[in-house]
């Protein structure tokens, strides 16, 4: 078997057998084919595409380079819950509770952030104490013993993926659908999940950025869960907006407890409620949706699911006095409110735009070797459809750095996100639509 046939047939948009594919991952993680032939390859799935069967063997050939973790000593199904990344995003902190809650184990391997996204692994560090490297027997040990665990992913897991990846990003092929879809599902299987429910964003936040390239790249996820027997759902949810209004790592673990509570935002609290149904179902804890979702908003409204939270940072070595005082997390210096340049209703929220700036206050990293201060970070007061008056908060600054020239960039750049109308402004759709292997379900 040859490189360059497989290229070229690759390139006349032929579809590559399971041996070819098998044959190029491998050998390109075993340094036997080199970063230009490779290059030429993904250029030509850019281009020509792949097929469903062709994506899910590319997605096990990556899932195979590496680490495996085996789940199967955990009773039930697991349930693993992914989004593909946004702004204000705290679905996982919410989520995982609850589904622990009500019965279904969650094993999940979660990573950090980079850029504007923000990375679940940083927030856990939030809390003093919380450790997220378990050795295996620590790791299942702790979903058996309460449902729950969430740590660092390994370094040794898809390392074809990770290999890939750095060489799309410099030849222009990332945003190929076969390519992310099975960058994002060999993680998730190789996390040993038996079942995947996905949260896709849409719009200014996210990665796609159109309905229609969402749901297309929803589809090709579902299809490899399809095609290698893990159940797979997605669920395609608005990011032209911020989720929540917390952006940071500190503020976003507090609004997480806050919703356990029962007083989180509305249209956070209602897609970690949709989120949870789904997994609840697909780990057979519920026959229906709507039972799930009855299950879940009563976990929710008990203290069950905030119980399981408490418990859960407790055995994984954080301060569980956080839930009852949140004032123990990392406190920023200095809050600066943003003032309302004019009057009028809220008509749009850049959310890349305020992950940026989160970002550039120390919130994110703008490369890998960065260094994340915990407490900073940004809280919006408004959100898209809301009136406003000249003056008034529409957000908060929370900084540890207090120059003068810097706390007016970064005010400027958070007024700048913001879009305002004379006229009154619906509020934002949260979810657009199902993707399940039966189709699409447009809600």
């Amino acid at each position: 078997m040859r490189t360059v046939d497989i290229i070229h047939k690759k390139r006349n948009g032929e579809a590559l057998s399971r041996e070819e594919i098998d044959f190029l991952i491998a050998g390109y993680v075993q340094g036997d084919i080199p970063d230009y032939q490779v290059s030429a390859w993904a250029m030509a799935v850019y281009f020509q595409g792949m097929s469903a069967r062709e994506t899910a063997d590319l997605t096990m050939a990556m899932t195979r380079s590496g680490d495996q973790v085996d789940l199967s000593g955990i009773p039930g199904l697991k349930v693993d819950k992914h989004s593909t990344g946004g702004v204000g995003d705290t679905t996982t902190l919410i989520v995982a509770p609850l589904v622990a809650a009500a019965g279904v184990p969650v094993a999940k391997m979660s990573g950090r952030g980079l850029g504007h996204t923000g990375g679940t692994v940083d927030k856990l560090e939030a809390i003093p104490g919380f450790a997220v490297e378990r050795t295996k027997e620590q790791f299942l040990q702790q979903v058996r013993d309460i449902g729950l665990a969430v740590v660092g992913q390994s370094g040794n897991m898809t390392p074809a993926d990770k290999k890939l990846y750095g060489l799309r990003d410099v030849t222009a092929t990332v945003d190929s659908v076969p390519l992310i879809a099975s960058s994002i599902m060999s993680k998730k299987i190789a996390s040993g999940a038996d079942r995947i429910v996905l949260d896709v964003k849409t719009g200014r936040g996210a990665f796609m950025k159109t309905l229609d390239d969402s749901i297309v790249l929803a589809q090709a996820m579902v299809d490899i869960g399809t095609e290698i027997g893990r159940d797979t759902l997605a669920v395609i949810t608005n990011m032209d907006e911020p989720l929540g209004p917390s952006i940071g790592n500190a503020l976003e673990v507090l609004e997480a407890i806050e919703t356990l509570r029962g007083e989180g935002p509305a249209e956070l609290t209602e897609l970690c409620l949709v989120l949870a149904a789904h997994m609840i179902v697909l780990g057979g804890q519920a026959s229906s949706f709507a039972e799930a979702k009855d299950t879940v908003e009563r976990l929710l409204h008990s203290g069950a699911a905030l119980e399981k939270l408490r418990q859960f940072i407790a055995v994984q070595g954080g301060d569980a006095a956080v839930v009852d005082e949140p004032q123990r997390l990392p406190q920023a210096a200095y809050r600066v409110a943003v003032p309302a340049p004019q009057d009028g209703y809220v008509a749009r929220i850049d959310a890349e735009s305020l992950g940026v700036t989160a970002m550039m206050l120390g919130a994110g990293r703008a490369t890998k070797e960065d260094r994340i201060d915990l407490a900073v970070g940004i809280k919006l007061f408004k959100r898209v459809g809301d009136r406003v008056k000249a003056g008034e908060p529409i957000a908060e600054l929370y900084m540890n750095r207090s120059e003068p020239e810097e706390t007016r960039r970064m005010s400027e750049r958070t007024v700048s996100a913001f879009a305002f109308s004379e006229a009154p402004v619906d509020r934002l759709k949260l979810i657009y639509a199902v993707v399940t292997k039966d189709g699409v379900r447009y809600l």
